[in-house]
């Protein structure tokens, strides 16, 4: 019987259930503080990661856009470089202009 009574003298206390709802309306605004914090720190990360997407396709678009002037410009090159070959000039200048190559006579050597 002793045994029992050592074993039973060890029970808790019965708790104040006033006091344990008062303690969790106390604990109510900083739960609301967390909430609120958790939720502006999620709505950051999903806004930054919609901006990186943004960035990575604007990023790809001007380097789309830099290709295809890098190649225009080789183009452009290409065709100067044909344009300005002297056959060319000659055939123009005899043909459309109606010019020849000066005679002997024509030129005149100035030292």
């Amino acid at each position: 019987m002793e045994h029992t009574k050592a074993t039973f003298s060890k029970v808790a206390a019965p708790v104040n259930t006033a006091a344990a709802i008062d303690t969790r309306w106390n604990s109510f605004p900083y739960l609301v503080a967390v909430m609120v914090m958790v939720t502006l720190v999620s709505v950051f990360h999903v806004w930054s990661r919609v901006k990186v997407i943004d960035l990575n396709l604007e990023i790809s678009a001007t380097n789309r856009l830099f290709q295809e002037m890098q190649q225009e410009n080789k183009r452009l090159k290409v065709e100067i470089a044909s344009l300005k070959t002297p056959a060319r000039i000659e055939a123009l200048a005899k043909g459309d202009l109606g010019m020849a190559m000066p005679t002997d006579q024509q030129v005149i050597v100035i030292k």
